[in-house]
C-alpha cells in the first residue's frame, strides 16, 4: 500500500502488512504501521508500530516509535518508546528503546 501523506493527510497513519507467504529484500519507510507475518530481509524505518507475529521474521535494522514482536528479529532495534518482547520472540541483536 502506498499512500502519499501530502495529498491524503488523513490516512497518514495507515497500516500495512507483509502476509505469511511473502518474503521481501529491501528497505521499508511508512509514515504508518506495519505488521508482519511473512519475511522482510532490510531496514525498516517506521513513524508508527512494527509488529511481528509469530510466523514473522525480520532481519536488519529496524527504527520506530512502537514494536511487538512475538517472530524473529535480527539485527539493531532502536524504539522511541514501547517495545513488547511476547514470550515467542526470537531476538538477535542490539535493542534501544525509550
Amino acid at each position: 500500500m502506498i499512500i502519499s501523506t501530502k495529498k491524503n493527510p488523513e490516512q497518514a497513519q495507515a497500516s500495512n502488512r507483509i502476509l505469511i507467504g511473502t518474503e521481501i529484500i529491501g528497505d521499508f519507510t511508512s509514515n504508518g504501521d506495519l505488521r508482519i507475518d511473512g519475511k522482510l530481509k532490510g531496514n525498516i524505518k517506521l513513524e508508527g508500530k512494527l509488529v511481528i507475529g509469530e510466523n514473522g521474521a525480520v532481519e536488519g535494522e529496524v527504527l520506530c516509535k512502537n514494536a511487538t514482536i512475538a517472530g524473529k528479529l535480527k539485527g539493531k532495534s532502536q524504539v522511541t518508546e514501547l517495545t513488547t518482547l511476547l514470550a515467542t520472540a526470537m531476538f538477535e541483536g542490539d535493542l534501544y528503546t525509550g
